[in-house]
């Protein structure tokens, strides 16, 4: 697997000293599972608050700009306070090269994946959005083995086989219940799964690089570049004229949904793999399902109970035993 194997030479040449590049120790990979358990968690709350804002009549990339608008401040103090701690101890800052790909690796995860995502909520219901998504792990294990030098063994085989059993579930429910609209929804929600999964490898050698808390700080900067740039390029400004509970909903997604969640993620990263970390986003799916009932009413009938079992069984089936 790629994060047995080390970072690539091209990476690695930048890299700190091995001692400041040692393996977790068993306490902190407990607590790189806990950190991942918390942002699956919170990062669940983040359809059922677009479905809530949407009731309100605003778009996509009206919203989008509102999270990363009200995030941003959050990531300059940070990532000022890192940069400037890094300084008073004599550490090395990223290269420029670092930099760069740390902003593309952002642009990626936290808003090409993300507009797909916010896109696709405006065709489906949140329980649908999360159990689509939760199909990423699978990508990640994909693309790991076309471009990272994975292995693909039979339980990944047979992984993918029942979680995309699964998903033909899905998207035969939304075709039934949604017509057109819920399959394209469906789809672009599967596109934001594809570049979440690409996110995730890209990510982790560069935050072994150049440091979890840093690292989230320079990603979701150039993502809430391109998503501004977007909003200002397909909108007046006067569009961000939304009433005072969407400005509230857009508080808690930047909050509660971004900030929070990216660092519990990336410092998760810091401490275990990608896989690992996807083992525990199976709390996700879960804690969407309920809120979305509890919140917004959403209901799932036994075709789609049906699709969210296959997809949990088949994600749960790698991951847990890929943990083994």
């Amino acid at each position: 697997m790629a994060d047995d194997q080390g970072p690539p030479a091209n990476v690695a040449a930048e890299m700190p000293p091995a001692s400041a590049t040692s393996p977790p120790s068993a306490g902190e990979v407990r607590l790189g599972y806990v950190f991942a358990a918390v942002g699956a968690i919170l990062f669940s709350t983040k359809a059922v608050a677009i479905k809530l804002a949407y009731r309100d009549d605003v778009d996509a990339e009206t919203l989008l700009a509102l999270r990363m608008i009200l995030s941003l401040p959050f990531y300059f103090v940070i990532g000022g306070w890192s940069v400037r701690e890094r300084l008073a101890k004599g550490a090395p800052l990223p290269t420029r090269r670092l930099v760069l790909a740390a902003t593309a690796t952002g642009l990626l995860g936290y808003w090409v994946a993300s507009y797909l995502d916010f896109l696709g909520l405006e065709y489906v219901t949140a329980q649908i959005e999360r159990m689509i998504l939760f199909t990423y792990p699978i990508f990640v294990v994909i693309f790991g083995a076309l471009f990272f030098g994975q292995k693909i063994t039979r339980r990944i085989v047979v992984a993918i086989a029942i979680s995309y059993s699964g998903l033909a579930v899905i998207f035969s429910h939304s075709i039934v219940e949604g017509g057109e609209s819920a399959v394209i929804g469906g789809l672009l929600v599967l596109g934001c799964a594809v570049a979440f999964a690409l996110y995730q490898l890209f990510a982790k050698d560069l935050i072994t690089v150049i440091g979890p808390r840093l690292f989230t700080c320079i990603a979701m900067t150039g993502a809430a570049a391109g998503a501004i740039l977007q909003f200002l390029i397909t909108h007046p400004a006067s569009a961000l004229a939304v009433s005072g509970r969407v400005w509230l909903i857009s508080l808690f997604i930047a909050i509660g949904s971004t900030v929070l969640p990216s660092f519990f993620l990336n410092a998760a990263l810091h401490r275990i793999s990608a896989q690992a970390n996807a083992t525990i986003g199976t709390l996700s799916p879960v804690a969407t399902i309920l809120l979305a009932w509890a919140i917004l009413g959403e209901t799932m009938t036994p075709l789609a109970w049906l699709g969210t079992a296959l997809v949990m069984v088949g994600v749960g089936w790698f991951t847990l035993g890929g943990r083994k």
